[in-house]
């Protein structure tokens, strides 16, 4: 997510914290680097151009130039910009009743998955989401949307066979929606093209009728370029209330996200993180201005850590490595833990320093190797490690597929780890004594 844009802009911060001094002919040629890597990110011309010309006033001011730390100052200049030019505060769902969303966008934008993604999400706070499926033009659309309802237990309504009056439907789903417990209605609707104009009048139609609280433009985070044209003509028809970025995780470059808040003046509400329908997640500017400046995004971490790890687990686990009773059941149970918080590039991309590691990857491949040796120990080998002879080894490999060097490669690291935890557990005893931090010159 935006890994193109972001490396680029940390190797000329980098550069510009190394200044002591900041004048105005450094600056001027940081920022027409940085002009340089949002038009390669796609972001449009005239918003990368307004975009430059406000840091530059703020930079240049007479604050920054006293600042004890200049370089570092304006790089909050720029992450305050950049944030402003994503959306500036997080802005929630207008879910007055009868709180009806229609999402709307082009062909192949990712509606139908994304108003799944929005049901299961709105699902999860509590709401009572119902789908509607208003795609008369895809009959694959009606299919998919009944399957993602199954999936994530939401109701979906499904026009008669054949109807292609889309008020009708419209209709319909109301009547059906008043007897069906509910409080949230997603309207999924056929993807239209920009000079399509029927299907604009048919949806503008719609909107009228339906009258929604939400009105949100689906759009491919890739649509590079085309990404103002399309906000723009989808904006002036029907007045669009926020915006769903997809494939956001698939997408180096991003700058569609950056083009079509400027010119809609519309916050960007979700993002699409991938294609599992719990990566859908609110989008925050300011959480998404430090990814891309390497500041990581320590806030969205946690929440991903507290939605996926489980309060008892938590303390169990803590009580393991305090006693150094660690075994590898827990490692096992830890493992998967970690792989619930999605992809480690992502994880470590909110770490602050680790968005832009050059060549960095996860292998995935690799990951799936230490579970299945794991997997294939015994209940018994697990728990006590110690009895893992060079029989139960050879077995073991033979099991999971791997080599034996594999195996006692990750059992050495193992090892390593558990006797690291045990000597910690010492110190922490040692320490909790009487006297102990003074013993050590330390105070309490």
């Amino acid at each position: 997510m935006f890994s193109l844009l972001a490396d680029k802009l940390q190797d000329i911060f980098k550069d510009l914290r190394g200044h002591g001094k900041i004048t105005e002919t450094n600056v001027t040629d940081a920022l027409r680097e940085v002009r340089m890597a949002l038009l390669e990110a796609d972001v449009d011309f005239n918003v990368a151009k307004g975009f430059i010309a406000r840091v530059k006033e703020k930079a240049l001011g007479e604050e920054v130039i006293r600042a004890v730390s200049p370089g570092q100052q304006i790089v909050k200049i720029f992450h305050d910009e950049l944030t402003a030019l994503l959306g500036g505060n997080a802005s929630p769902l207008n879910l007055d009743l009868p709180a009806r969303i229609l999402m709307v966008g082009l062909n192949g934008a990712g509606k139908t998955t994304s108003s799944g993604k929005l049901a299961a999400w709105l699902k999860k706070q509590g709401r009572a989401p119902l789908l509607i499926a208003c795609d008369l033009h895809r009959p694959a659309a009606i299919e998919q949307l009944a399957t993602l309802g199954k999936q994530i237990g939401v109701p979906v309504f499904i026009p008669p066979t054949g109807e292609k009056d889309v008020l009708k439907v419209a209709k319909l789903a109301l009547e059906w929606a008043r007897e069906t417990p509910g409080n949230v209605q997603i309207f999924d609707t056929a993807g239209r093209q920009e000079i399509d104009e029927a299907l604009i009048e048919e949806i503008k139609k719609l909107r009228d009728f339906l009258q929604p609280q939400e009105v949100l433009l689906v759009a491919d985070a890739a649509t590079g370029q085309q990404a103002v044209s399309v906000a723009t003509h989808f904006h002036e028809a029907l007045v669009i209330t926020g915006l769903v970025l997809t494939k956001l995780d698939g997408d180096a470059r991003g700058g569609a996200a950056l083009s079509m808040r400027e010119v809609t003046q519309r916050p960007i509400k979700f993002a699409g993180l991938g294609e599992k329908l719990d990566q859908f997640e609110p989008f925050h500017p300011d959480r998404l201005a430090g990814r891309i400046l390497g500041m990581g995004d320590i806030v969205g971490l946690v929440e991903k850590a507290a939605a996926a790890i489980d309060e008892d687990d938590a303390r169990r686990m803590e009580e393991k490595f305090r006693t150094a009773s660690f075994d590898l059941n827990d490692f096992l149970s830890q493992f998967k833990m970690l792989r619930k918080l999605g992809p480690l590039e992502n994880i470590l991309g909110m770490l602050p320093g680790m968005g832009n590691l050059k060549d960095f990857s996860v292998d995935e491949k690799q990951m799936k190797r230490v579970e299945a040796i794991v997997l294939s120990m015994t209940l018994d080998e697990r728990t006590h490690p110690d009895i893992l002879n060079a029989r139960r080894r050879q077995r073991i490999a033979r099991g999971s597929g791997v080599t034996v060097t594999e195996v006692n490669d990750l059992l050495n690291r193992f090892a390593q780890m558990r006797k690291m935890m045990k000597n910690m557990g010492k110190m922490k005893q040692m320490m909790s004594r009487p006297g102990a931090a003074s013993r050590f010159g330390l105070k309490r």
